[in-house]
């Protein structure tokens, strides 16, 4: 059985679920390779050597020491926002490393796009690469898309996503989160929640879609202004003519973990909501009715734990996009390469500029 050392740059709350990920493969998949946790690294000594000890790693390191560790195989890429890019370059340098997992957004400036870009086209081609946006391997929407993708409902006309949080209205949360609260591109609603949302967009719309504006509500003493915590954008799709909008909030009360996706088509309409993973739904102009396609955790391969019939949770999308990750064998799913990755993070980062422009607009005003 073909054996990965795996290593993990950070060490906090996402690297929890990447680990859990990693050690549920064996419940779900008769076939995976026996995955190795090497090594984790990350700013803080106590940290580290907290998480490895709690989950197995065989060492915990300086991020420098990490990056000489010849064991080390598969990299994920976990830290904070700002660091995403610095990693990815370490991690392309590391001598042993087959593969790479990039948590999102995938890096903070133009500059770092423009770079990243450099890097994929003389990277060796054999390192596999992989973004985070597990959404796309959530079973409605993989047999959505599917749908979408069959044309029966016809071309789009417009099109509305939302992406809601509200836990950020409590101040004890804000505190505790207060790197997740800089500036955008770098933080914001747009940047860790809107850009999973942008992905599922350009998985349905393609990764053409450009922003024609942008808006931002919501304000608190200690969250400077350049952090977005609602904000909603247009858009418009150069192929189809569709246009929509779509919006990130970290402060909708009530709303848990909401991820809604509505499109409207020439010849029928299509949604999905987080609130109801096990289904989505579609209509066909003249029926007079919405069909409800139940689909339940419909994998491939088929998996028999713990149903086939039980509604999946956005951390079994998480274990499918390891599996992908790690053994490639699910030719029609959607795979989040960093070529997408880098098309949702130029939504973001223009993202950012409309924000700006709105901001003064207000203040002028």
């Amino acid at each position: 059985m073909q054996k990965i050392h795996v290593g993990f740059i950070g060490a906090g709350g996402i690297a929890q679920a990447h680990v859990y990920s990693i050690q549920a493969l064996k419940f779900y998949y008769s076939e995976v390779p026996e995955i190795v946790l090497e090594s984790v690294a990350s700013a803080r000594k106590e940290s580290r050597e907290k998480f490895a000890d709690k989950f197995g790693f065989a060492t915990a390191q300086s991020v420098d020491e990490f990056s000489s560790n010849k064991k080390i195989e598969a990299v994920f890429i976990l830290g904070p926002n700002k660091v995403h890019f610095e990693h990815f370059k370490l991690a392309l340098q590391m001598p042993g490393v087959k593969y790479i997992y990039l948590e999102k957004p995938v890096c903070s400036s133009f500059d770092e796009e423009r770079q990243m870009k450099e890097l994929l086209e003389k990277a060796d081609s054999s390192i596999k690469i992989q973004v985070g946006f597990q959404y796309l391997q959530t079973s409605s929407v993989r047999e959505g898309l599917k749908f979408w993708k069959s044309g029966e409902l016809g071309e789009p006309i417009h099109f509305d996503l939302k992406y809601y949080h509200g836990d950020y209205l409590q101040k004890a949360y804000r505190e505790k989160r207060v790197t997740r609260l800089t500036p955008a591109p770098d933080g914001g609603a747009m940047a860790d929640l809107g850009s999973h949302g942008i992905s599922l967009l350009m998985a349905f719309m393609g990764e053409k879609l450009q922003i024609t504006s942008a808006l931002q509500g919501g304000n608190f003493a200690e969250v400077p202004a350049g952090s977005d915590l609602f904000s909603s954008l247009s858009l418009f799709d150069p192929e189809t003519g569709a246009v929509g909008n779509m919006s990130a909030s970290r402060i909708s009360s009530g709303t848990g973990d909401l991820v809604h996706l509505e499109i409207y088509a020439k010849n029928g309409a299509f949604r999905y909501s987080s609130q109801h993973p096990e289904y989505f739904e579609y209509y066909i102009e003249g029926s007079n009715q919405w069909v409800k396609k139940m689909v339940g955790s419909n994998y491939k391969p088929v998996t028999s734990f713990p149903s086939g019939h039980v509604p999946p949770g956005w951390l079994r999308s998480m274990v499918h996009a390891h599996y992908q990750f790690f053994t490639g064998d699910d030719s029609a799913a959607v795979i989040a390469d960093l070529n997408h990755g880098l098309a949702v993070q130029r939504v973001v980062r223009e993202t950012a500029n409309h924000l700006s422009v709105f901001r003064k607009s207000l203040k002028n005003g």
